[in-house]
């Protein structure tokens, strides 16, 4: 690791405040292999695994919500 790429101890502190002060967080389990495949799937469009779960959960809100 070069020294640019170092983060000092209160930056990692300041990030991780700053996290739990603007986002929520959830934790998902999925079945062996999931992981995997969702990583694949997130990689063809270019999108992060985080990225890429929010969208689909985002799309299923809209679409349940003109039900």
């Amino acid at each position: 690791m070069t020294d640019e790429s170092k983060v000092s101890k209160a930056q990692q502190k300041a990030v991780n405040k700053y996290v739990k002060n603007n986002y929520d967080r959830i934790n998902v389990t999925f079945p062996k292999g999931q992981k995997e495949k969702i990583a694949t799937a997130a990689a063809a469009v270019g999108e992060s695994v985080n990225g890429y779960i929010k969208k689909a959960i985002e799309q299923r809100m809209e679409k349940d919500s003109q039900e």
